[in-house]
């Protein structure tokens, strides 16, 4: 099957299972903490590690990755892609890039979604 196609449907499957996490959440405990997008992130994470080892001890696949770690996971979570990537250079041990990254993302996300809303304004 086509690349573009199983990343669609698995970015259609995660992002309506995003949306059903966070909305349980909010409903369960209430929307004054964003309680949803933690756990989806946290859980994405989780599951994200799941993935990569499956493909790596399988013998990865560029169809199962597509749709599951691209697909499914993007559609859920890109907090995901940013642990895994995150780990794979420390675990390589370039423990400062690591660093790097972590504090470069988180500025420039805050950063992004600031000045986005600024020029909106």
């Amino acid at each position: 099957m086509n690349a573009a196609l199983l990343i669609a449907l698995g970015g259609a499957l995660g992002a309506l299972a995003r949306y059903g996490c966070v909305t349980l959440a909010e409903r369960t405990f209430g929307g004054g903490f964003p309680l949803g997008t933690l756990l989806v992130n946290a859980l994405g994470c989780f599951v994200a590690g799941l993935v990569a080892a499956w493909l790596e001890a399988r013998g990865d696949s560029a169809e199962l990755r597509a749709f599951l770690a691209v697909g499914v996971l993007g559609g859920f979570t890109t907090f995901s892609a940013f642990g895994v990537d995150t780990l794979a250079l420390a675990r390589d041990g370039r423990t400062l890039v690591a660093c790097v990254y972590v504090a470069t993302s988180l500025a420039c996300g805050l950063g992004g979604v600031a000045l986005g809303l600024r020029l909106a304004r």
